[in-house]
Order: structure tokens, then C-alpha cells, then sequence
């Protein structure tokens, strides 16, 4: 058993040996961030443009009110506990449920933040205690915690934290809260009075919504000014943005650099993997899948002229020739000096005419031949085709007025 112990401390040494030097290397490696990032880090151009607010009001309407991101993330709970001990402060208020009444004060169990930072704590079973002096008496006799009982929901002030002990110390006298919180209701609260992140919090735990779910279906996600509303409460400068990338710095931006330009040059890239894709399945006869692709590229970019060929000479090629005329016509009027767009059109225009001649709608099929032409006066085929035509036309109307 000794030759046991021994072993495991020695893994245990070799493992915080092991640890410290990560540590030292992070540390290097943050010193080295700093040193070389010193100038923007410590800028005067990054002091925010307007004050900070101490306490953004949870509104749905404004923004969208997430549930703490570790909610969507294995984070083992003693990380949490820890974060939290590191992040809570003096003034800070918090929500939860009294355990117990003493003679002394009263115990609760902490559900979660009403302010500063947003954490899960719901299930670390963190306790606090509110001594009997933070407890201001509801009447003019008679013990104070008299008016309060196992179960209640309390919103309470943090009066003291003790990290190394990880103890906490509760107040509900607005004196314990800081300026711009000193409005706040301290006390017994109801479930409607639950911050709006933690009732998120509890709807995901039931029924198991992704980050990217819960933010596209609140309603502050689609606010026009959702971004003039956040920069504005945290005091962020939209024409000089805190940003540590040297190539942001510019002061002239081309627009092709801006988000729709770029969106736009992706978008015509995608569609062209997409054209090529189809091209190669047309090759080998597989006319569905070709036709699946091209239209999957008209879905990402539908001017896309490459596509818009593309499906009108399949089109052509399974004699939807109304179809392949409607996809040609657009590629043209997108970009008149497309070769092949002019082409297949006057060829399609021609076969779209025979088509009406056999039909004996001979002056429809002319209007095609006429039309092609239009487009193209050297179309030996168009002109040959529309003078064939115009002899029939001839020929129909002599025996009418004979």
C-alpha cells in the first residue's frame, strides 16, 4: 500500500510539475500577446464614445436574452464553481431559495445572477447566508424572519464574499447595492419575477434547444437596431471599432471589401462549384442529378448566368424548349455578350419555330424566326427558316382570295 501511495504521488508531482510549466508557457504566451499588441491594447482611440451602461435591462425586444453560455457546453461544475468565486462581487445580486431559518439568519441556495455577470449555477448548490441584520423587519414588531419560510424565492444583495472559504454574505438592504442598481426590489419575488436569461435557461433544460435555436427564435434577434442598441449601451464607437487586427485599422475601406460584396463574390463562387458539378453529371448522362445541381446554384446566386445557360440547353436537350428560352433570355439580359446565351437562344428560337410550323402556326413560328434573327442578322439557319415560312404564308393566302 506504501509502495502505492508513493507511486501516486509521484504522478500527482509529475502531473503538477507538468501543469506549471503550461501554465508558465500560457503566461509567456500572453505577455508576448500583450507586448505586441501594447499599442492598440492601450490606445486612447479605444475609450468608448459614450458611458457605459452599468446594467443593460434584459429586453427581449432589443436584443436577444440568451441563457449563459455554458448551458450549450460540458463545463464540469467544478469550473463553474470556480468562475464563479472568481467573478462575484460586492454589489452584485443574486436570486434563490431559502433552505433553512435560524435564529441568526436564514440560508439559501443560489438559482442564479439578477446582475453582472451571467453564469449557470443552478445545480452547483452553491449556499449564502443572510444574517439577521440584513434583514429589515417587515412591521413595526416582532422578528424580522418571522415573514419569511423555507421555499421562498429571495433577490438579495451580495454584502461580502469570502473566495478561499467560498462563503457569501446576504443583504436585503438597498444600501448594499451599488448606484445604479439602488431601484432594485431586494426580498421575496414570484417565478414572473425570474430574470429572463434564467427562465430561458430552464425552457432549453426542458426542451434541449441548441444556442443557434434559442437565438433565431427570440424576437430581439430580428431588431433592425439591434446593433445600434448594443454599441450604444456599451459605448462602442461604430466608425473607430475596438479591433485588434491591424488591417481594420484603415480609415478607407473599398466597398467591394464590405460584407455584400463579399457575400455576393461567395455566393457566385458557390454557384459555379455547383454548375461544374452538374456539368460533369450531364457528361455522364445522369440529367436529373445535373438538373438538382443547377438548380441548387440558381438558389444561391439566381442571376447566375453560367447556370442560367446551363439548365436551358438541358432543358433544350429534353425539349422543354419554352423553359430553356426563359433561362436563356435572363442570361442575356444579365450579361449581353454571352457568347453561348446568344447562341443556344437563336438555336432554340428556331427549333421552338419548326416545332410551331408543324403545328401549322405559321405566324407564330415566324415571330420566332424574326426573333432570332433580331439577334443575330448572319443566322443563316434563322433566315433560311423564316424565308421558307414567309412562302407558306404566301402560298396559304392566294387560295384564300382566289
Amino acid at each position: 500500500r506504501r509502495e502505492s501511495l508513493e507511486g501516486r504521488g509521484a504522478v500527482l508531482s509529475s502531473f503538477s510539475s507538468h501543469r506549471a510549466e503550461e501554465d508558465a508557457e500560457l503566461d509567456t504566451e500572453i505577455q508576448r500577446f500583450i507586448a505586441k499588441k501594447a499599442d492598440l491594447l492601450f490606445a486612447q482611440s479605444w475609450k468608448p464614445n459614450g458611458p457605459i451602461a452599468d446594467n443593460i435591462e434584459e429586453n427581449e425586444e432589443y436584443y436577444a436574452v440568451m441563457p449563459p453560455l455554458e448551458q450549450f457546453m460540458e463545463v464540469p461544475g467544478e469550473i463553474r464553481r470556480e468562475l464563479f468565486f472568481r467573478d462575484i462581487e460586492r454589489g452584485d445580486i443574486v436570486i434563490g431559495r431559502i433552505t433553512s431559518i435560524r435564529e441568526f439568519g436564514f440560508f439559501m441556495v443560489l438559482m442564479c445572477l439578477g446582475s453582472g455577470f451571467i453564469r449557470q449555477i443552478d445545480d452547483l448548490q452553491i449556499s449564502a447566508l443572510c444574517p439577521l441584520r440584513d434583514v429589515p423587519s417587515q412591521t413595526n414588531h416582532g422578528d424580522p424572519l418571522s415573514y419569511y419560510q423555507a421555499g421562498d424565492m429571495i433577490r438579495a444583495a451580495v454584502k461580502d464574499v469570502d473566495r478561499y472559504h467560498e462563503k457569501i454574505t446576504l443583504s436585503l438592504y438597498s444600501s448594499a447595492l451599488p448606484p445604479n442598481l439602488s431601484s432594485t426590489k431586494l426580498g421575496v419575488i414570484a417565478s414572473e419575477d425570474l430574470p429572463l436569461h434564467y427562465r430561458r435557461s430552464l425552457e432549453v433544460a426542458k426542451t434541449g434547444e441548441t444556442f443557434e435555436e434559442v437565438l433565431h427564435r427570440s424576437p430581439g434577434f430580428a431588431n433592425p437596431s439591434l446593433i445600434e442598441y448594443l454599441t450604444e449601451k456599451l459605448g462602442i464607437s461604430e466608425s473607430n471599432p475596438p479591433s485588434l487586427m491591424r488591417s481594420l485599422q484603415m480609415k478607407n475601406i473599398d466597398e467591394e471589401d464590405f460584407a455584400p460584396a463579399l457575400r455576393k463574390k461567395q455566393s457566385e463562387s458557390w454557384a459555379l462549384n455547383c454548375v461544374k458539378a452538374g456539368v460533369d453529371c450531364f457528361k455522364d448522362g445522369r440529367h436529373v442529378e445535373a438538373m438538382n445541381e443547377y438548380n441548387k446554384a440558381l438558389e444561391i446566386d439566381p442571376q447566375n448566368v453560367e447556370a442560367l445557360v446551363a439548365r436551358g440547353a438541358l432543358y433544350a436537350t429534353k425539349g422543354s424548349l419554352n423553359k430553356a428560352i426563359s433561362d436563356f433570355e435572363i442570361a442575356l439580359e444579365n450579361c449581353p455578350t454571352h457568347r453561348n446565351a446568344k447562341k443556344y437562344l437563336c438555336q432554340t428560337l428556331v427549333e421552338r419555330g419548326e416545332q410551331l410550323e408543324e403545328e401549322d402556326k405559321l405566324i407564330n413560328a415566324e415571330s420566332y424566326y424574326k426573333k432570332a434573327l433580331s439577334l443575330d442578322e448572319t443566322f443563316q439557319e434563322a433566315e433560311e427558316a423564316l424565308t421558307k415560312v414567309r412562302k407558306r404564308i404566301q402560298v396559304i393566302l392566294y387560295f384564300l382570295f382566289i
